[in-house]
């Protein structure tokens, strides 16, 4: 490649590359905003079908709007409503096979006039597939072949060229995702049923019951308040998974106090050596803080940073303690 053929770089200073960055997102939240407020019946009318809907959510679309169809069949299908991607070149060579009259098509395009969608309408309309318009404007061609049309609005696109599709993408995947989460709403959809579709990762891991992550049987520490601490470490010193924290009970098995690793360390800076052979009711911390098993993981992550702690017993109906929540089994559960 010759010298003049190499391209131009311009290196802008902090405060301009800043400056740019938020104007841009600016701009793309006033998009947002501005679709939001011409927001009207049709709106309701999409829901409607949605909710009538007896077989998929197919989007399609072609380019950048593809990328965002994609997504919304993700975010569809993660919040009830079974949903995919078709392809509208794919669809004009076979693809289209996966449509029946039971769903319903929702056919991104900005301009309206993408040449793959519009080439692939025939198709749907022959099955009498209704179908939702996600564009700019009421009036091209694809807004007229659709059964609902959902304007976004014609929206300046981001950025000193104002070419590449920012804004008007931004805003069809806003609306999009309005459109997912208000059908998952009527549905009636839950959170129990959303953390079955995402057994994976934090997300889903917050929303378990923490009778699921909780630690239990052998690798719990209980003892009674009434022993001394020292009998209590050498019973419970054998435990499969050792826990940082005892759990002490009364004569009918009700958890009364906690003795935490922290404690102990506490004891032995301030040379309190003499408290280990005297009853562990003494040190320990009475009236914990407790949780349900029934409880969510969520639930139990905002508790422990919310006190400061890093064990969390888990009693039943009665107050018996029956598994222990550990902050280290927590990793990466945090809010955020």
């Amino acid at each position: 490649m010759s010298d003049s053929a190499a391209p131009i770089l311009i290196r802008s200073s902090e405060f301009e590359q800043l400056r740019d960055a938020r104007g841009i997102l600016k701009q793309e939240a006033d998009a947002v905003l501005r679709t939001a407020d011409q927001l009207d019946g049709r709106f309701c009318e999409a829901v409607a079908e949605l909710l009538r809907c007896r077989g998929r959510a197919v989007f399609t679309g072609m380019g950048k709007a593809g990328w965002i169809a994609r997504k919304l069949a993700a975010t569809f299908s993660s919040i009830g409503t079974p949903a995919q991607f078709l392809h509208p070149a794919e669809a004009v060579h076979g693809d289209s096979g996966c449509l029946t009259g039971d769903d319903v098509l929702l056919a991104l395009s900005n301009s309206g006039e993408t040449e793959e969608v519009l080439r692939m309408l025939p198709i749907p309309i022959s099955l009498g597939v209704p179908i939702i318009a996600i564009t700019a404007s009421e009036t091209n061609s694809l807004a007229r072949a659709a059964r609902v049309v959902l304007p976004t609005g014609r929206h300046a696109e981001a950025g000193e060229l104002q070419l590449a599709p920012s804004s008007s993408t931004t805003a069809m995947l806003a609306l999009g995702d309005a459109l997912g989460l208000v059908v998952s709403q009527n549905r009636g959809f839950t959170a129990s049923r959303f953390a079955t579709f995402h057994p994976g990762g934090s997300l889903g891991r917050k929303l378990m019951d923490v009778a699921d992550v909780m630690r239990t049987g052998e690798h719990l520490r209980i003892a009674r308040e009434s022993q001394t601490l020292r009998e209590t470490l050498l019973a419970s010193s054998g435990s499969a998974r050792r826990t940082g924290a005892l759990m002490l009970t009364d004569a009918d098995g009700l958890l009364t106090g906690l003795f935490t690793d922290s404690d102990l360390a506490r004891l032995l800076e301030r040379r309190r050596d003499g408290q280990l052979d005297r009853p562990v009711s003494e040190v320990m911390t009475r009236s914990p803080a407790t949780i349900r098993g029934e409880a969510k993981v969520a639930e139990a992550v905002h508790l422990l940073g919310e006190r400061k702690i890093s064990e969390l017993p888990v009693v039943d109906d009665a107050g018996r303690p029956v598994g222990l929540i550990d902050i280290t089994d927590l990793i990466g559960d945090g809010e955020g």
